[in-house]
């Protein structure tokens, strides 16, 4: 009898150890999942971001929306997200107490597509009669640039750099001689003779070269048509500008780039006299990352990787990292 009540219990505790551990995944899955993405003051509620909000109809009060656009321009990263941009930028265009948008850039650019997606956000935000202000942190180029066009005024620091007025269409890795010196063969099978167009295991031919170089010539001319319509300069003028280089704010005013130095508050300042409200109030839009366990440790995991990948290659890890970041799509990207 004392045998089967040991039993029980020995039962009964290893169930109450495993109903335990599934609401311990649980709430800590929750848990990760729900800390993915945290917003200040955001107008709405996405899927998938903090319920944190304000309501502003209800105060009645004109404000200015100071929007934060940091990092690469890409899908999403530590510290930016294509998602809750492109919603928050929708939010604050139906939203009729604001008035104006106060962008904050501090971006190399990225990815062409992306890129593109926010000019016309920005755009159709104007179209409703909003004003759009830029003001450049440390790094404003490329996609970062070409983000802050359809302003109404760009602004910078003293120390900004700006410009990078360019496109990189893709970077291609031919690792042929290396795996060949160390004894590795890929064979892939495909069809279309450039379907493995941009594989590290394959060589690079003329015809890709010419394939990659007409996306980049495309690319080029809307990044300087877009120059040019919306800083009201001449097509061939932007094109002189336009050959990649990064320019000094002192530089960028000189050439039309950008319209002035100024520090924040003297921007915040012009825009309450643009929209005539002289107390109108500024609320702050940035979108902020909490990374999960999962992602550290799958970080940590990563760094393991490479480092022994590249000792292997007999190459310094901090190559093999800079092989990884390259794109192999379409950017405005300065590197």
């Amino acid at each position: 009898m004392k045998k089967e009540t040991t039993s029980g219990f020995i039962v009964f505790f290893i169930l109450l150890l495993c109903a335990g551990a599934c609401i311990w995944y649980t709430k800590t899955h929750k848990d990760e999942k729900a800390a993915q993405y945290s917003v200040i003051n955001p107008t709405g509620n996405p899927s998938g971001y903090s319920t944190d909000t304000i309501d502003i109809k209800k105060s009645g009060n004109e404000y200015i929306a100071a929007l934060y656009v940091e990092g690469t321009i890409e899908d999403a990263n530590s510290t930016y997200n294509q998602a809750w941009l492109l919603s928050t930028i929708n939010r604050l265009k139906k939203d009729d107490n604001n008035v104006a948008i106060a962008m904050y850039v501090n971006s190399p650019g990225g990815g062409v597509y992306q890129a593109d997606e926010v000019y016309f956000a920005l755009k159709a935000y104007k179209n409703k009669g909003k004003k759009l202000y830029v003001y450049m942190g440390p790094l404003a180029a490329s996609g970062g640039y070409y983000i802050s066009c359809p302003a109404d005024k760009i602004y910078a620091n003293r120390n900004s750099l700006t410009g990078s007025i360019g496109v990189i269409a893709g970077q291609l890795i031919d690792a042929t001689e290396l795996l060949d010196d160390i004894g590795i063969t890929i064979e892939a099978i495909h069809s279309g003779r450039n379907k493995l167009m941009g594989n590290f295991y394959s060589k690079i031919t003329s015809e890709q070269e010419e394939i990659m170089q007409s996306i980049s010539d495309e690319c080029y001319e809307q990044f300087v048509s877009i120059v040019a319509n919306d800083r009201n300069m001449n097509l061939e003028e932007v094109k002189k500008l336009a050959d990649g280089r990064i320019y000094t704010a002192t530089q960028a005013v000189r050439n039309h780039l950008i319209d002035g130095i100024r520090d924040w508050d003297n921007m915040i300042g012009e825009i309450r006299s643009d929209v005539n409200i002289a107390d109108c109030k500024v609320i702050t839009y940035k979108y902020e990352h909490k990374q999960t366990f999962r992602e550290s440790l799958f970080g940590v995991i990563t760094d393991l990787q490479n480092k022994s990948l590249a000792s292997k290659l007999g190459i310094p890890v901090s190559v093999l990292n800079d092989l990884e970041k390259f794109n192999t799509y379409p950017a405005y990207l300065y590197r």
